[in-house]
């Protein structure tokens, strides 16, 4: 009798650890999703950027005065890439501050939540991402919809925008 507890407590055991690396290999996948949407913003912004310095730089005009217009406009917009550029920057370091590892247990930063209108990976705004099948909302930890989840653990419910959520899961 007791070997079969034994083994019975194993194997809830063996299929939980085992249910908890499928949960923590989609966080992982999610923020690597994440992660490389992030980089083609930054490529983006960074090619815009450049190409904005070469057009000011090569720009030839008959008129100095058109010249120095045309060169000064490249130049504003060169600044705001750069300034795009530097916000992705930042997000991408509040991304690599995720632990794809930790099981997390309440709404906080590097959770993925699941309702039973939605699913969330809160980290940063990226919008939905798809896994197999299954949609994932990448939103920021100052989104409003955050604000009305942030703290609530399995089983708990909240209101959004006339919504009412119940959280099914969290890791």
């Amino acid at each position: 009798m007791l070997a079969v507890l034994y083994k019975l407590a194993s194997t809830k055991l063996f299929t939980s650890m085992e249910m908890l690396t499928q949960e923590l290999e989609i966080k992982k996948r999610l923020l690597q999703e994440c992660i490389r949407l992030l980089n083609g913003q930054m490529k983006a912004a960074k090619d815009a950027m450049d190409e904005a310095q070469e057009s000011a730089n090569e720009h030839h005009g008959a008129m100095e005065d058109k010249f120095e217009s045309f060169r000064e406009n490249c130049q504003i917009q060169r600044d705001m890439y750069a300034r795009q550029l530097d916000e992705l920057m930042t997000t991408m370091g509040l991304l690599r501050r995720i632990n794809a590892t930790k099981q997390n247990n309440e709404v906080s930063l590097g959770a993925v939540v699941l309702t039973e209108l939605q699913n969330y990976f809160i980290g940063v705004s990226l919008g939905e991402i798809k896994l197999e099948g299954e949609s994932y909302y990448a939103i920021s930890g100052m989104s409003p919809i955050f604000k009305a989840m942030a703290g609530k653990t399995t089983g708990d419910s909240f209101e959004f925008r006339g919504k009412h959520y119940k959280i099914l899961q969290i890791y």
